[in-house]
């Protein structure tokens, strides 16, 4: 299936090789209302500010002894971007510009490769007036509004082939063909054993998405849009994976380029953070675990320090308690009557219910209060119903004790209420638990299948989706159903 290249991604900006040399950028702008500009590099989604001079004469000029192949912007004196510019063939020329920054606009002198650069911009602008046009012509002409998108389509697509063939001796040329949309297959290669084309072909486009990239070229890595081709592939594309497929496709792409540290660090300084610090994203924190192992603990990151290193390596000991499909460390804690004989605590584990909600709130905690209220409304009506496919296990998030037991008296709460400091082990070090309110869901072998917290309402069709991803869990027997189990909130209800 051969995809066809939006418009929106033609408009690319690129950078070339490392050379440094002395430079004299001279900009004209009809109208300035800056005193001082600047020149910022770029690097992900932020600026590095190469130079800065002051406006003298009408003209903007900046002089120095290096500056090297690359992508820049001309910044105003709020540091915001006006326009982006490359240097490759010349680092002495001239761009004059409007007030509006339009590249049909732009008039360069001494640069080929920019004059090639706004060219090919303009012809992109032009594609997009065109477009509207013609999508608005669609309201009363169907038919030729259709011939006329057909005929746009062919002169882009013969302007774009054109513009590669005759211009791959400029940066500029030769990068934007490697931001090519891939051609997808339009079916299954026989011999496979796939049979959904639509599957296969999401498959194959996230394999090959950076088939077009020179990974040799490292002034690639100063383009805003090697930031966005990043950004978008993890956080776009893979954004709703599991953690194993996420991994996997990470390994594809960094075992391309894990001889060069250079990109390495680009992609492992961006991505490993992100998948860290997702609080609200389910499984995202094995993701950041195989990172951690598979490269910075095996010599594949020599730009990380003694420190990082020890850091990295005590954060993934201390998530890996709380992994999906880990088992849940069973907890014995005492209930309100706050018994100090460990005879008399409640497991989280032993109960006839399928699953587990692991749920740790704090009575000063606005939001806990609410969800506790949700949670106690939903675990009421599922017992009315004779339907508990569940049992709450309530830790109270409260070191003052009588605060937390008048509470739960107060509102009534009918969970397994246990709190204190009469516990076998630590709750928070056991679960990775670092606030409140925290959520884990246990299934029947009493493994951790949820450890983000869910709104009270979400937590049914959570199973529901679990079960059908896992039809065995819908029927298992946990140990604690075949020996009759007990009900610690009856007695809860006993003790109080």
């Amino acid at each position: 299936m051969k995809k066809i290249v939006t418009l929106a991604l033609l408009a690319l900006l690129f950078v070339g090789s490392a050379v440094a040399q002395s430079y004299k950028i001279t900009f004209l702008p009809q109208k300035s209302k800056c005193e001082r500009y600047y020149i910022g590099q770029h690097f992900r989604d932020k600026f590095n500010i190469i130079d800065s001079t002051s406006i003298a004469n009408g003209q903007i000029v900046f002089e120095g002894k290096k500056l090297t192949n690359g992508v820049y912007a001309l910044l105003n004196d709020q540091k915001k971007k006006m326009f982006d510019f490359v240097i490759d063939d010349s680092r002495k020329f001239s761009i004059q510009f409007d007030s509006t920054f339009s590249n049909k606009g732009m008039v360069v002198k001494g640069s080929r490769a920019n004059e090639l650069m706004f060219e090919y911009m303009s012809k992109m602008d032009y594609g997009r007036s065109q477009s509207r046009e013609i999508n608005n012509l669609k309201k009363t002409d169907t038919a030729q509004a259709r011939i006329k998108m057909e005929a746009l389509g062919k002169e882009m697509e013969g302007y774009i082939a054109n513009y590669h063939k005759n211009n791959e001796r400029y940066i500029f040329g030769r990068l934007i063909k490697m931001f090519d949309n891939i051609d997808v297959p339009k079916e299954i290669p026989a011999g496979s054993n796939e049979t959904n084309l639509q599957e296969w072909q999401a498959r194959y486009y996230r394999t090959h998405y950076w088939d077009n990239v020179d990974f040799s070229d490292h002034s690639l890595i100063y383009t805003p849009q090697m930031f966005d081709k990043l950004n978008y592939y993890f956080f776009g594309l893979l954004y709703y994976q599991e953690s194993d497929t996420i991994t996997r496709y990470a390994d594809l792409i960094l075992h391309k380029i894990e001889k060069d540290s250079t990109w390495m660090r680009y992609f492992l300084d961006f991505i490993t953070p992100k998948y860290e610090r997702a609080t609200k994203n389910v499984g995202w924190d094995q993701v950041f675990v195989n990172l951690v192992q598979n490269y910075y603990l095996q010599g594949k990151c020599p730009w990380a320090t003694e420190a990082d290193l020890y850091s990295k390596r005590k954060t993934i000991d201390y998530l890996s308690a709380s992994l999906i499909g880990a088992i849940g460390q069973e907890l014995f804690m005492a209930d309100t009557n706050q018994s100090p004989d460990p005879k008399d605590w409640i497991s989280s584990h032993r109960f006839p219910q399928r699953y587990v909600v692991l749920w740790i709130w704090d009575p000063d905690c606005h939001h806990c209060q609410e969800q506790s209220e949700e949670l106690k409304i939903l675990y009421d009506s599922l017992a009315a119903a004779g339907n508990k496919r569940f049992e709450v296990y309530a830790v109270g998030y409260e070191s003052d004790v009588k605060k937390w037991k008048n509470y739960v008296r107060k509102h009534n709460f009918p969970f397994v209420n246990v709190g204190g400091s009469n516990v076998n082990i630590d709750y928070q070090e056991a679960y990775n638990v670092h606030g409140a309110p925290t959520m884990i869901i246990l299934d029947a072998d009493r493994r951790i299948i949820m450890n983000k917290t869910l709104p009270a309402k979400n937590i049914m069709s959570f199973l529901d989706r679990y079960e059908q991803e896992h039809p065995e869990m819908a029927t298992k027997v946990t140990p604690w159903m075949m020996a009759g189990g007990y009900t610690p909130a009856t007695e809860w209800k006993r003790n109080q």
